[in-house]
Order: structure tokens, then sequence, then C-alpha cells
């Protein structure tokens, strides 16, 4: 129960999660902070992890204690990136046999709607999945499946990392400790969280519907 609690917590109160954090280790929590960005984008498994949420109230955080906005940026761009590069590499080891269905997470429609998003936005599909929760964490990994070219991955895996890094991290050190945001910083927190899974409900939505026109379709030809 109290590990359950402690999870909520990044969700419901990350901004007194990270100020305990502050307290509790200092400097070290420019590490803490790194580890978790690096597993959110780093390990398949981790796509649970807060990312958006996590870097707009560690920015807010550098302007209240003695964490420096630009090393704590900088950390967390390595983190973004390197994990990026994990995932790429675990990816292209394993090859599309991690989708031949022994991995209940890792299913071959994945790969499928992957690549056709690839194919719709290019390389610029990896910097626009830095900004969807999930969709970051396998991103990369279908990245390396597919046999994308490392230069055109690690292009464009920097340009994202930095925008999202750098937006992020910036908005809450500009923004997170105006009076209306820090008395409201949960909501504010909830709030990134829903904005960014919208497109996640977009396209869950866009799906169900062709899957039922699909169907309707299909009995009607019946008929």
């Amino acid at each position: 129960m109290d590990v359950w609690h402690e999870f909520l917590r990044l969700f419901t109160e990350l901004d007194h999660v990270l100020f305990d954090l502050v307290r509790s280790y200092g400097a070290w929590t420019y590490g803490i902070l790194a580890a978790i960005v690096f597993a959110e984008t780093g390990l398949v498994v981790a796509p649970f992890l807060p990312g958006d949420s996590l870097l707009f109230a560690a920015g807010a955080l550098c302007g209240v204690s003695d964490l420096n906005v630009v090393v704590l940026a900088s950390l967390l761009f390595c983190a973004a990136v390197g994990g990026d590069l994990v995932n790429y590499h675990v990816g292209k080891a394993i090859g599309p046999r991690a989708f031949s269905g022994r991995f209940r997470l890792l299913k071959h429609e994945h790969l499928e709607r992957t690549q056709t998003f690839f194919e719709k936005y290019g390389g610029k599909a990896i910097m626009l999945a830095r900004f969807v929760p999930i969709v970051r964490t396998f991103m990369p990994f279908v990245a390396g499946v597919g046999a994308m070219r490392f230069r055109r991955f690690i292009t464009f895996s920097v340009l994202g990392g930095a925008l999202w890094v750098g937006l992020f991290v910036g908005a809450g050190y500009l923004f997170g400790n105006l009076p209306i945001v820090k008395h409201n910083f949960s909501k504010v927190i909830l709030l990134i969280i829903a904005v960014s899974l919208l497109p996640i409900a977009i396209e869950w939505w866009r799906a169900r519907s062709a899957a039922g026109a699909a169907r309707r379709a299909s009995a009607g030809e019946t008929h």
C-alpha cells in the first residue's frame, strides 16, 4: 500500500515529492531525475513513468531551490537521448521477432502502425513521439526493429530531446512559481498529463471508428 501511495504521489503531489528529494539527497537529485527520464525513454517496460509533468515540475523546482536549471536541463537532455539510444539498439538487436507474439506488450500490429507512422511523418515521427506519453517509450524501440538508419534516427532524437526538455523545463522554470500555478500545482500537473495523453485518445477513437466502419461495410456486403 505504501509503495502504491508513493507511486500515486508522482502524479498528484509531484512538487512535494521533488522537494523531498532535494531535502534528502541534495545534488544527487540531478542523478535521480536523470535516471527517471532515462528509464522512461530507454526501457520498454517503463512507459508509466512521468515525463512531461516531471520536466515541468523539475524546472519549477530550480526556481526555488539550489538546483541549477542549465545543469539539470543538460543532464535530462543527455538522459533522454541516451535512453533513446539504448532503446533503439535493443530493438535492432532483437529485431522483428520481438513482435512474434511471445511478448504480450509487443504486438505485430504495433510494428505495422509505427511503420505507417514513419511513412506519413518520416524522421519527424521520432520528434513528435517525444511529446506523447507511452509512444515516446516505444518509438525508439520500434525504429530499431524497423532498421531505421542510425544517423537519421539520432539526428531527430537529439532535436526532439532538445525541444522536449527545453520546452517543459523552461516552462516550469518561467511559470511554475507564479502564484496561480503554484497554488494549483497538482491541477496543472494533471492538466499537463491530460493534454499529453490527448493524441493517444484521438488515435484510439479514430481506430475504433475505422474498425466500426469496416465492420458495417463488411456486414453490408454480406447482405
